[in-house]
């Protein structure tokens, strides 16, 4: 599994010596029944002896070089989250759940999904308010089966954590870090299906669109501009390099001018497909091009096992027919071959699928995940990488502090 912290020199490192806070990168894995994942978080200027470290995890770093890495105990990784409790799974009326709770707009509730707890209120002890997330983990009739354990509860957690940089002083702020809460909250495990059930992505006009226009006018004029800051760029090449092997055919899917895949190590052909003649002409590792809308013609013009890899970057969430793509994906690969999928927060939104702007981050990672399984892809796994600094030459440099995070998911075509 790629491993964005063996690489400090993407940070910028600082080292001093006794340190008084040190910038770490934590990496939490963890095994589902569909899927292995890996989420890894920077957090910079943490102090050992002051911030909340779960199992002492602090005193242990307090002690490590830069570029050191530290495997956590099992204790330490298991005091990331309250243990799994089955009293903490209500049985409520369906009822229960407030639709009407936005002003804005009505929201229904879909098995498998995350919501604020809020949405419950006066149920289960939940205050009006509470804006801590709960699952619907089954809605039948009139019955809804609300799950109150945190996402990652119950599941056997490893935690490492690598000293990227070390600083001579601390921080002046006066606060102290939660580590456990800033890399569990809100995220990790909520792409797991709920008790081996699928999630109710594909409900209420999920794959509807803002704007219905088709989308050889959306992309008729080339965009020849970076959708990703340069640090996500970056970690998603780097991703690519781990997932693709050397002499590979690969196939950029939804491709433009930049494949980020400079670092797959001499591929023997990249074709693109993507909507622009123009910016796949732009792109310099394309040996062969295709121009072609894959939401009126989802099949992919290619043979059965034409390609080693398929890569699809930042343009998931503009498909309309994902099932029949990701069904053609898997006709194109080679046994064995890998399709990797990755995004971040950023999108056209007007062209995104409905379903897309209604998910939390990690529920997207699930939604690509049901994908991959629905078209009968083997040995998945799902990556996060969030918090590194934003690049101080980006644009949004000074108003975002933290680089756009990146999300993945991969799997293989079996035999």
């Amino acid at each position: 599994m790629y491993d964005p912290f063996i690489q400090p020199e993407s940070v910028e490192a600082a080292v001093q010596a006794p340190p008084r806070a040190v910038d770490v990168g934590l990496t939490l894995d963890w095994t589902s029944r569909d899927a292995r994942h890996r989420e890894c978080l920077f957090l910079p200027w943490l102090e050992p002896g002051r911030d909340h470290w779960p199992g002492g995890l602090g005193t242990a770093l307090d002690a490590l070089e830069a570029g050191v890495m530290h495997e956590a105990s099992r204790e330490a990784a298991a005091a990331l989250v309250p243990p799994r409790e089955e009293g903490r799974v209500v049985d409520l009326p369906a009822t229960a759940f407030n639709c009407s709770l936005l002003k804005h707009r009505r929201v229904e509730a879909h098995a498998g999904r995350f919501y604020p707890r809020a949405f419950i209120a006066g149920h289960a002890g939940i205050e009006a308010g509470d804006r801590e997330l709960f699952r619907v983990g089954a809605l039948e009739g009139e019955a809804l089966t609300a799950d109150l354990n945190h996402p990652l509860a119950g599941y056997d957690l490893q935690l490492q954590a690598r000293v990227v940089a070390q600083h001579d002083h601390g921080r002046d702020d006066g606060q102290t870090v939660d580590v456990a809460r800033l890399l569990t909250a809100r995220g990790p495990g909520m792409q797991a299906c709920w008790r081996g059930r699928p999630t109710d992505f594909w409900v209420g006009g999920a794959l509807e669109r803002e704007d219905p226009n088709p989308d050889a006018v959306f992309y008729a004029e080339p965009r020849l501009v970076h959708h990703l800051d340069a640090t996500a760029r970056d970690q998603i090449a780097g991703l690519y390099a781990a997932c693709i092997p050397p002499g590979a055919r690969v196939l950029d899917l939804m491709g433009s001018w930049e494949s980020h895949l400079d670092r797959v190590q001499t591929p023997a052909e990249v074709v693109g497909l993507g909507m622009n003649a123009q910016e796949l002409a732009a792109n310099p590792v394309l040996t062969a091009a295709q121009v072609q809308d894959l939401n009126t013609h989802p099949e992919l013009p290619y043979a059965f096992g034409s390609f080693d890899a398929v890569v699809c970057t930042a343009s998931v969430e503009y498909l309309m027919c994902p099932e029949a793509v990701f069904r053609s994906i898997r006709q194109v690969l080679r046994p064995g071959g890998v399709f990797v999928v990755t995004c971040s927060d950023r999108c056209f939104p007007t062209k995104a699928v409905a379903v897309w702007e209604r998910l939390y981050d990690f529920e997207r990672m699930g939604l690509v995940l049901d994908l991959f399984l629905q078209a009968g892809f083997s040995d998945l796994a799902t990556f996060s990488l969030r918090g590194l600094p934003r690049p101080a030459d980006d644009p949004y440099a000074g108003r975002l502090e933290h680089a756009d995070p990146v999300f993945a998911v991969w799997g293989c075509r079996g035999e």
